[in-house]
């Protein structure tokens, strides 16, 4: 299953976020290489809002990760959110589904 951890960031968050980018890259990438972030990124135009993806048979691992995310933890994201995404299209999808022939 997928999974979307929905971030909002704090208006200063372009500004504040060189003091934690790295730790906060550092803990991405592990959650990646461990199988679990599929895809991470700030939306631009305004960069209000983050969208990570995660994989796996529950949220856990989302839910996890937002709760020792160094961006949470100094108060760069002012709100998360976890979404099961059901994902029917493309390589990657948990529940591919075709049309009928």
């Amino acid at each position: 299953m997928h999974f979307l951890l929905l971030y909002e960031l704090a208006p200063s968050y372009l500004h504040e976020r060189a003091l934690y980018r790295s730790e906060h890259l550092r803990f991405a990438w592990a959650a990646h290489d461990r199988g679990e972030l599929v895809l991470a990124g700030a939306l631009t135009d305004p960069p209000d809002q983050a969208v990570l993806l995660f994989q796996g048979e529950d949220d856990t691992a989302a839910r996890a990760f937002a709760e020792s995310d160094p961006y949470v933890k100094a108060g760069l994201v002012t709100h998360w959110s976890v979404r099961p995404w059901t994902t029917v299209v493309g390589t990657c999808a948990a529940t591919p589904v075709r049309p009928a022939p």
